[in-house]
């Protein structure tokens, strides 16, 4: 939905709410429309209304739990799932959630166990794919993570609002890495090309794709890759240990490189609304 769409919505759940302030779906919409709008604690206020007038729906203390864990209320959240979960134990996005708030809480195994639940009640659920295997980068499972994305289906709708939004290429990224470590360069370069291909706007890939170059004596290649990082995020690209002046002035083939290989030790998908972290839509 559009910036205007969510300001009609704020407008007509407005109305909805002068008519009866105890109405807990009137709540949720002025809620999602506040969110939208970036006015974090007022949306938040009108879903934990929504939640009392409901009595615990699960649904409603879902999506508090989402908002809770995005402004890095964690313990909120957890208690949100929590609850929610001794209502109903049957459905992903709760369990999904908790492994959300495990990883905040860095209990990388008990969100495992929490992916792995949800991935038994919906198989096809590629938040969760993904999320299980950025466990598995950061746990240097490779062949894990690789059989975890073999099973996702790109095409799969993440469901409705409960999750964070993905940015497009993140499992060719997280393939692309995994291939790397493993020694299989030129599947590698493929997945990474991939990624940069379906997000425009990423640097991650085209650091690697920069570093690979290094590594094989391609540094025209490096050069190109890394000016178009330097575009998209210098941050990101002098923070990966490039020197960024040498190489992008010194001509094609006269450079000698120190940098070491870069590595991609910040998160495929993090919690919102870290803007540093170019994860999420």
């Amino acid at each position: 939905m559009r910036q205007g769409d969510w300001t009609v919505a704020e407008t007509l759940f407005t109305e909805a709410l002068d008519v009866s302030n105890v109405n807990d779906a009137a709540h949720r919409g002025m809620s999602e429309s506040l969110w939208q709008k970036g006015h974090r604690e007022e949306a938040i206020a009108h879903l934990e209304k929504a939640v009392q007038l409901s009595a615990g729906d699960p649904k409603h203390m879902q999506r508090l739990g989402r908002m809770y864990l995005e402004v890095g209320r964690v313990d909120e959240a957890a208690r949100q799932c929590q609850i929610a979960l001794d209502s109903d134990r049957e459905w992903a996005a709760l369990w999904a959630l908790w492994g959300d708030c495990q990883v905040a809480r860095n209990e990388k195994d008990e969100a495992l166990s929490a992916y792995h639940r949800a991935l038994s009640l919906q198989p096809d659920y590629p938040y969760v794919q993904l999320r299980t295997a950025e466990i598995y980068h950061q746990q240097k499972r490779y062949d894990r993570l690789l059989a975890t994305l073999d099973r996702l289906r790109e095409d799969t709708e993440v469901v409705g609002d409960v999750d964070e939004a993905i940015r497009p290429g993140a499992a060719d990224l997280l393939r692309g890495i995994a291939m790397r470590e493993l020694g299989r360069t030129e599947e590698s370069v493929q997945y990474f090309i991939a990624s940069a291909q379906k997000n425009p706007e990423d640097a991650t890939s085209r650091l690697q794709l920069a570093s690979i170059a290094v590594e094989t004596g391609q540094p025209e290649i490096a050069q190109t890759w890394l000016a178009q990082a330097m575009r998209l995020d210098p941050s990101a690209t002098r923070n990966a240990g490039w020197n960024v002046e040498t190489w992008l002035a010194v001509p094609p083939g006269m450079v000698q490189p120190d940098n070491l290989p870069i590595q991609s030790s910040p998160p495929i998908i993090a919690a919102q609304p870290d803007a540093s972290r170019p994860w999420l839509q």
